[in-house]
């Protein structure tokens, strides 16, 4: 097991009471074991204690990346929540320490 953050890059941010994360492989090889292994039901549980809904995947192909939409993910967006981050700026992170099983060393071959 290796965290994500070994074979990706990410980037966050709110959307009212939802935040989208884009994740951005490292190499083409990347991009291709995200897209077959990094589901929208994957990133749904991941956040499952943030109380996030639904999670919908957009593929990306000509960025080597997917964005995830994360519903409800804010605890009511930037002006109501109460949490630390309001605006979803740190989940990008959040996601890149989650744990995969991965071989990096194979998917970031030639970068």
């Amino acid at each position: 097991m290796i965290p994500l953050r070994e074979i990706a890059h990410a980037r966050s941010g709110d959307k009212g009471n939802s935040a989208n994360v884009a994740v951005f492989a490292r190499t083409p090889a990347a991009y291709a074991w995200l897209r077959d292994h990094l589901t929208p039901a994957a990133v749904e549980s991941y956040f499952t204690p943030l109380g996030v809904g639904r999670v919908v995947r957009f593929e990306v192909p000509n960025l080597e990346a997917l964005n995830f939409i994360l519903p409800g993910v804010l605890g009511g967006g930037g002006s109501r929540s109460l949490r630390i981050d309001a605006q979803g700026k740190t989940l990008g992170m959040a996601l890149l320490e989650m744990p995969v099983e991965a071989d990096a060393a194979k998917l970031n071959a030639g970068r």
